[in-house]
């Protein structure tokens, strides 16, 4: 690895190898930086780069076999349109100037009707997370077009927003940092499947002697290996914080100096705690004992420095905002920001500081704005939103498999006046119903800019051989669908390199000393900040007040309590009784450990290692229904149903059974999967999907 290189990123060997500096593409919070052999113009070997500090040389099975999927004999090759019925994939071949010929048409007509744009809808999301292919040039064609704009709320929006009213925004402890904690509550996340490098960390502070606690309704990969597990009920995350702030307060665990000076409403958040959250009344809400609550709580204020790792699992329901925020309240309540090793993530994202707007070209939207539509409400929107959706654009987005509610999302994409284009390297379960079908590069093939959610580090994605096929990068289709629609602002002209120096280029302190020129030849660069950053030891949160906000007047002025409150799931046995007659069980879809979302579900690699659909029961649930380990199960409810087999195996606590997911459709024995019976109810806080938040029945097929 001392070969010299070029400024391309490139590693120079010889003629006829050579190994480029990458960047992996996909929803995890790892963004590894990845090497890419390439011998005669193909891409041999994908590997970490061992000089990443955080990726340290290591990928996720899936990535390190990423050339299987770039190469893969299913690659979509070449434009196409509908040859068939609406579902059953059905395709001919066209060219490139067909294909975008026809989408132009149909836009500027659309654009021409009484309803105008607001008709056309873009459907992406996070298919790849670098900057250029998934918010730059699309996002200015669209704001240009005067579209209806997506509000992208599947995977994190609650969580988020209830961050940002506790902290300020989506800040946290630096990943690396976690090798000296004393104690890890791994909180609604399993990192063994879907956060591999913070794993590797929270085990070297294990093997330092760190206490490692998993808080999860299912006894997964990552709590079997911890040094102690606490199954609450799922929603119930933010009575169980409630409940240790109880104890917390009470047995003189909390930094009275820290929060004197840092944070804002304590006596009144003090008052609701030790009136209404009893470790008694929170063990009953959880499930729990009440003695667990208590060790729970002395466990962490005990620890110095004391840590948490905030995942998304735990803020897909209905209170699910709202248990961020109160989650959010430890660490000042301890005064665990004052070191390095001690506060709570959830996402790093906001550190990155690019400049969004140059990406994307909001100021080209007309006025009035165009409406917004909630990507987790989709299947409502195709089948009532006015003006009509007429079109759908989907891109980086696997929408019939992920989108909640499923059969509403199918139904909406069956309909025969909707025009629906869509851009991937597959042949998706939403593809099968795509007027025009589109071949997209994969990230072997094309430029991007990463940042993180997981780390402190901007990465370079160059690109490590030719487009494979006639497919083109996102960026470059926009380019073409802009000329031909006559957008004539130079913006559109940008070259995917001027747009990768346009995102670092807002002047912030964070992105000081970053250049393009040097990050493509380099790979990667840590963000402008401290090695032993400890974003709040001294206070100067990002909330309006600069302290921790106990008390938010940003969600009082929104008709929203402004301290933490326990808000319950809309399906829980508890707060749903009548629903839970019929449908008693907790369901749960979370990732599977061979996919990631509906990625990489196609690959024959990894749906061998994952066999077929599964639920897992406990085995007093199965017992109660005559299932017996290795049974075909129908799970339903009033939404839907899916065909499973069942697994006894008691991971899940009594009363939650588990699927994990995302399966493409195509590939289940019943065509259906777990989103078949999730609901299009959204959540307290940022419009967020509620997948967890899912009462179900299951019975012997």
């Amino acid at each position: 690895m001392n070969a010299p290189h070029d400024n391309r990123g490139i590693l120079a060997a010889d003629a006829a190898v050579k190994v480029v500096r990458a960047a992996c593409p996909h929803d995890c919070p790892d963004t590894c930086a990845m090497l890419v052999t390439v011998k005669d113009g193909v891409a041999i070997k994908v590997q970490g780069d061992p000089l990443h500090p955080f990726t340290d040389g290591s990928l996720c099975t899936k990535v390190s076999h990423y050339a299987e999927r770039t190469y893969s004999p299913d690659r979509l090759m070449h434009p196409m349109k509908r040859a068939g019925p609406k579902g059953k994939g059905e395709f001919q071949r066209i060219s490139w100037d067909e294909a975008l010929d026809t989408i132009v048409a149909k836009f500027k007509a659309l654009s021409a009707a009484p309803d105008g744009a607001a008709s056309i809808l873009p459907l992406s999301y996070a298919g790849t997370m670098g900057m250029l292919q998934y918010s730059s040039m699309d996002r200015r064609f669209f704001h240009k077009l005067g579209a209806s704009q997506l509000e992208r709320t599947l995977c994190s929006s609650a969580g988020k927003v209830g961050i940002k009213a506790t902290l300020g925004g989506s800040y946290g402890m630096d990943p690396e940092r976690y090798v000296d904690s004393k104690l890890i509550l791994i909180w609604g996340s399993n990192p063994i499947t879907s956060n591999l490098h913070f794993w590797a960390r929270a085990q070297e502070a294990k093997r330092r002697g760190a206490k490692l606690i998993a808080i999860d309704p299912y006894r997964s990969l990552t709590a079997e290996k911890c040094t102690g597990h606490v199954a609450p009920l799922p929603g119930t995350d933010g009575a169980l914080a409630l409940g240790m702030m109880h104890v917390l307060i009470s047995e003189g665990f909390v930094d009275l100096d820290y929060i004197e000076r840092y944070t804002l409403g304590y006596e009144a958040l003090k008052a609701r705690v030790l009136d209404q959250y009893s470790p008694r009344i929170v063990a009953e809400i959880c499930g729990l004992e009440a003695a667990e609550v208590v060790q729970l709580a002395r466990d962490y204020g005990a620890a110095k420095p004391a840590a948490i790792r905030l995942n998304y699992g735990m803020q897909r329901h209905a209170g699910g905002g709202m248990a961020a925020r109160t989650i959010a309240c430890l660490p000042a309540l301890t005064g665990a920001w004052r070191e390095a090793a001690g506060g709570i993530l959830l996402t790093t994202a906001d550190n990155y500081q690019f400049d969004h707007a140059a990406l994307e070209r909001p100021d080209l939207m007309p006025a009035p704005r165009p409406r917004v539509i909630n990507h987790a409400r989709l299947g409502e929107a195709l089948a009532a939103a006015r003006p009509p959706v007429r079109a759908v654009m989907v891109y980086n987005n696997n929408p019939v498999a992920v989108c909640p509610d499923s059969a509403k999302v199918v139904a909406g994409f069956e309909r025969e006046d909707l025009f629906c284009v869509v851009m991937d390297s597959f042949l998706t379960d939403t593809a099968d119903y795509a007027d025009i079908v589109l071949p997209a590069t994969t990230q072997l093939e094309h430029y991007d800019i990463h940042k993180s959610y997981g780390h402190l580090y901007v990465l370079a994605n160059n690109p490590a051989i030719a487009p494979v096929g006639e497919s083109l990068p996102n960026t470059e289709v926009f380019r073409r669908l802009a000329a031909r629609m006559g957008f004539e602002e130079a913006c559109f002209k940008d070259g995917d390199e001027d747009i990768a120096r346009q995102a670092i280029g807002s002047g912030h302190a964070n992105l000081a000393g970053m250049d393009w020129e040097g990050l493509k030849e380099h790979g990667w660069r840590r963000l402008a900040l401290p090695e032993n950053f400890a974003p709040f030891a001294d206070g100067n949160f990002h909330t309006p007040s600069g302290r921790c906000e106990f008390h938010s007047a940003s969600l009082e002025a929104q008709g929203i309590d402004p301290l933490p409150f326990y808000n319950p799931p809309a399906e829980l046995p508890s707060s749903n009784p009548r629903l839970a007659k019929t449908y008693p069980l907790n369901f749960l879809s979370p990732p599977v450990r061979n996919f990631l979302n509906s990625t990489f579900a196609n690959l024959p690699r990894f749906r061998a290692a994952e066999g077929e659909p599964q639920l897992e029961l406990h085995s007093v649930d199965a017992s109660k229904r005559r299932i017996a380990d290795g049974d075909m199960v129908r799970v339903f409810n009033g939404r839907g149903s899916v065909s499973l087999r069942a697994r006894v195996n008691d991971k899940p606590r009594r009363g939650v059974v588990v699927a994990p997911s995302v399966w493409w459709k195509k590939f289940a024995p019943d065509r259906r999967n777990a989103n078949d019976l999730t609901s299009q109810r959204t959540a307290d806080l940022g419009g967020a999907a509620t997948y967890y938040d899912c009462l179900v029945e299951v019975v012997k097929a």
